[in-house]
């Protein structure tokens, strides 16, 4: 895959979307005309082969690996290559016709893999000075609401008492559940989470007297 012959490590640089797609194999008579066969393929003929098809600035090159291993050129946002996901392009060439195997970009993600592009490129600020300032408008968000929550309680308890009363039972917010439920369906481990603090209520802090007393 991607993932498996891309990624350097611990480093993803792999475009979220492909890290699971499969590489194609140099050797056969598939792809579009590319580099001329006449050529040697070298490092400078396929650099020079990557500028002449759009590949401006800095972007990565990889060596075939093994015998059915392909040149791949990638130049996207997550490795740092571009500031805009909507320049992401990823082509392969077979290393012994010099043929173009595959030329992904931006447009042919599928829905979900535009948005996972989007949201990295926003993730990691990459943008422009805007998406670092809205990461850092919410990083100081995050820190206020914990800051302005001890605040709160801190006024609302009783003097002398440093446990609140359990507030009045009020009705299941049952509307709260669609969001959590998107967000699940997004990120598996926020559903993991949401279990694991279910389970650690209904069978810890639920059954303790004491713990109850803290946390209810």
């Amino acid at each position: 895959t991607h993932g498996d012959a891309l990624n350097d490590g611990k480093t993803k640089e792999v475009p979220w979307v492909l890290e699971l797609t499969p590489m194609p194999q140099s050797g056969s008579t598939l792809g579009d005309n590319g580099i001329n066969p006449s050529e040697p393929m070298t490092l400078e003929t396929v650099d020079r082969f990557a500028r002449e098809i759009g590949f401006a600035g800095r972007y990565q090159l990889n060596f075939p690996q093994g015998e059915t291993g392909v040149w791949t050129l990638t130049q996207d946002s997550m490795s740092y290559d571009a500031n805009s996901p909507f320049i992401d392009r990823t082509v392969h060439i077979d290393q012994y016709s010099g043929k173009i195997l595959a030329d992904i970009r931006y447009d042919d993600y599928n829905a979900f893999g535009k948005f996972m592009a989007v949201s990295i490129a926003l993730h990691m600020g990459t943008l422009g000075w805007w998406s670092v300032l809205a990461n850092a408008v919410f990083c100081l968000a995050v820190i206020g609401i914990c800051i302005s929550g001890l605040v709160m309680w801190w006024k609302r308890r009783p003097s002398k008492v440093f446990v609140l009363a359990p507030p009045p039972k009020q009705p299941v917010w049952w509307t709260m559940a669609i969001p959590l439920l998107i967000i699940a369906a997004l990120f598996p481990t926020a559903l993991a989470a949401i279990v694991a603090i279910y389970l650690l209520d209904f069978l810890l802090v639920s059954r303790s007297q004491t713990l109850a007393k803290w946390f209810k």
